[in-house]
């Protein structure tokens, strides 16, 4: 892990070097953010050379899809109302995995409108056929199911091809016969009324890769899951796969929480009949020991894929609770191998508690990748490129343009969004990725009237979250904690300490939020260096999935606001 402390001083004087930018009346400027991070976990398991470490993608990456395409791999993961929205990473040896863009990155592709943070995107599919690469993936509440389409994996990605014969479905994959033949499975409504909450069924249809549209009868392939006297809930997530004359349907069941499983089943044909594997679920950690050490639970939604020596791997998403089932860092991506036992593939046996460490894909090993993805690191940001790397997210669409780079800092524009308005705020995010972190930054902002308001923030979703801020009230500047704990508080939340801020209306100020697990610590800094703690022991939990819902996990990052709202 990189320290940053011994850079500050420097980094201070600097903003008033020459070649930075000046600040412009209200815009708060952040020169640098700094990110890093550590498990538990981290002091007890230590990879050794021939082995890899899970999560492969730490924090909020959740409903892994993966390909392959020669000696290459590429996996997307859900991104709900975030934009830019679905990542693409790619990988040569299933371990090391660099981010190279995200397949929604244009304002106009989608609309997430006001939407809650955990609607929009929903677990895409990629596939790749004939030089084109395809993601599928439904637009909750915002339009239904879709394509996209790119020739290069890095974009640009082509503007939504809707699917309207998928109407009410999610989870829509792709899957390609030899010779060409396309069909369409995705997650729906049963036939009838549903007989309980949560009974789904998988549907599969013909497609045509020439036209991108859907054709012919649409089949139902499953009725509420493997054992339908079990009223089993949601399977989703659907993929088939070819292997020795069988076509193989994997899906998720059970729901994304710690009842989440994978389940198969297989036919000689690809819409059916199938029949369940009589050892499923294949994949889950469901019904172990809840005081086990470091668990990892809600394992599901896995995606497999065929490495060129013929063997099998999955990623799937699973969760790292720091107590019972609370956990910040949302759902990520972990990688297991795919075993195969008389006919039916297997992850984990019933009892089996899924490793941290295992030894690696018979891959040529390939350099760690630039911006690390788990382990324990740190990532510090000076905002010197050209623009802002792919791992940054706002929420939902951008109807103007608020930030930019300049002079080796970030500029946010202060406009009326704020946190909690379901709108588009002047808030950048990067995912919390461990259950200890800290973010830093140095914000300068010169606020003129009461309400004015920038700074760091901690966020789950809009109705939960934190904002570390240099502020105005009275005409004076404060330096203040503003919280929202669920839609009972105010949108643009309440103030839970303050303390008067004495310096120049511009001068830098280091801002520091730190998590602890279920408890998060903010303080800040007039001078490089010299912390002052404004509140300590805070409510974690709040940010935890557990209690704040939804599918997303925690990010910190920058934010300004005019308070026009509050």
């Amino acid at each position: 892990m990189r320290s940053i402390a011994p850079m500050f001083a420097a980094m201070l004087l600097a903003t008033t070097a020459p070649g930075v930018a000046q600040q412009a009346p209200g815009t708060a400027s952040f020169d640098w953010f700094d990110y890093r991070g550590s498990d538990p976990i981290d002091s007890v398991v230590r990879p050794g050379p021939g082995d890899y470490r899970n999560p492969i993608l730490q924090g909020f990456y959740p409903d892994p899809s993966i390909t392959r395409v020669g000696e290459d791999y590429y996996l997307v993961t859900s991104t709900f109302s975030y934009f830019p929205g679905i990542p693409i990473w790619h990988s040569r040896d299933l371990v090391n995995w660099t981010q190279i863009g995200n397949a929604i990155d244009r304002p106009d592709q989608l609309d997430f409108k006001q939407l809650g943070l955990s609607r929009g995107v929903f677990a895409p599919a990629i596939e790749h056929r004939d030089g084109i690469f395809y993601i599928l993936n439904t637009c909750v509440d915002c339009g239904g199911n879709f394509l996209v389409t790119a020739t290069d994996p890095k974009g640009p990605w082509s503007d939504p091809v809707w699917l309207p014969d998928l109407e009410g479905a999610i989870d829509p994959s792709l899957f390609f016969e030899d010779d060409g033949t396309a069909w369409i499975l995705n997650n729906g409504p049963p036939i009838g009324e549903p007989r309980y909450q949560g009974h789904r069924a998988i549907w599969i249809q013909r497609f045509d890769a020439k036209t991108n549209k859907t054709f012919g009868p649409r089949k139902m392939l499953v009725d509420g899951g493997v054992d339908p006297s079990k009223n089993p809930i949601w399977i989703e997530g659907p993929h088939l796969i070819q292997k020795d004359g069988w076509y193989y349907l994997t899906c998720a069941e059970g729901g994304t929480a710690e009842a989440h499983s994978q389940v198969v089943l297989r036919s000689r044909s690809p819409d059916g009949p199938f029949t369940p594997n009589p050892a499923n679920p294949f994949l889950t950690q469901r019904g172990l020991p809840a005081d086990r050490a470091n668990p990892i639970t809600s394992a599901g939604h896995a995606d497999l894929v065929q490495l060129p020596n013929g063997d099998w791997w999955a990623t799937f998403l699973a969760v790292r609770p720091y107590e019972g089932d609370f956990y910040n860092t949302g759902r990520e991506t972990f990688l297991m191998p795919v075993t195969w036992e008389n006919g039916w593939p297997s992850i984990t046996k019933p009892g089996e508690v899924l490793p941290y460490t295992h030894a690696r894909p018979a891959l040529p090993p390939q350099p760690k990748p630039a911006l690390p993805t788990n382990g324990a690191f740190g990532v510090l940001e000076q905002f010197d490129a050209a623009k802002l790397g792919p791992q940054w997210m706002m929420m939902r669409n951008p109807r103007e343009q608020w930030h930019r780079l300049e002079g080796g800092a970030l500029h946010l524009r202060a406009r009326p969004e704020t946190l909690g308005d379901n709108a588009n705020p002047s808030f950048l995010a990067r995912r919390q990725q461990h259950r200890d972190a800290t973010a830093t930054t140095v914000v300068r902002f010169a606020p003129t009237r009461d309400g004015e308001a920038a700074g760091l923030v901690a966020l789950q979703s809009d109705d939960y979250w934190y904002a570390l801020v240099v502020a105005r009230e009275g005409g004076k500047q404060v330096l203040r904690l503003d919280q929202r704990a669920g839609d009972a508080d105010p949108k643009a939340g309440k103030t839970i300490a303050s303390v008067p801020f004495t310096g120049t209306p511009g001068h830098p100020v280091e801002l520091k939020i730190t998590a602890r697990g279920d408890r998060y610590d903010f303080a800040y800094a007039a001078k490089p260096g010299e912390w002052q703690i404004l509140a300590e022991g805070r409510d974690g939990k709040m940010l935890s999935t557990k209690t704040a819902g939804g599918f997303v996990g925690a990010v910190f990052g920058p934010y300004a606001t005019t308070g026009a709202k509050r």
